[in-house]
This record gives C-alpha cells, sequence and structure tokens, in this order.
C-alpha cells in the first residue's frame, strides 16, 4: 500500500495589477525553491488602498501551497 503525504506552506503574493497576479506571484517565488508543486488554496485577499485617493495600489494574497514530500 502506498501513502501519499503532502506538506503546505503559507506565503503572501503581491501585485499591482490584481489578486490573480499576486496568487501568481507567490506562486513563482514558491517554484524557486520547491518542487512537485500540486495545489494552492486562497486563503485571505487584501488589499492597499491610497487614502488621498481612494484607489487600490496594492492587492495582496495569503495562499496556501501544497507539494510532495520526497523520500531518498
Amino acid at each position: 500500500m502506498m501513502t501519499h503525504v503532502a506538506k503546505i506552506i503559507e506565503i503572501i503574493g503581491s501585485s499591482e495589477k490584481g489578486w490573480s497576479e499576486a496568487a501568481q506571484e507567490a506562486l513563482d517565488e514558491a517554484k524557486k525553491t520547491i518542487k512537485g508543486i500540486t495545489g494552492l488554496e486562497v486563503e485571505d485577499i487584501t488589499a492597499k488602498v491610497d487614502p488621498n485617493t481612494g484607489n487600490i495600489t496594492q492587492y495582496r494574497v495569503s495562499v496556501k501551497i501544497a507539494f510532495g514530500v520526497e523520500h531518498s
């Protein structure tokens, strides 16, 4: 019987374009050091707002990234 074990990390991505881009930024950063990413779950979305203009200046996404545990 084969068992599958995954590890999950939580990171925050940000973008000036939107939440989707912020999630992709987080994934792109994780891919630099983590192999075998199998999923991503958006935990929270927030934004930084310019008090003078009332416009969003930065989109932020907190994500959980899952990847398989490697056995040697």
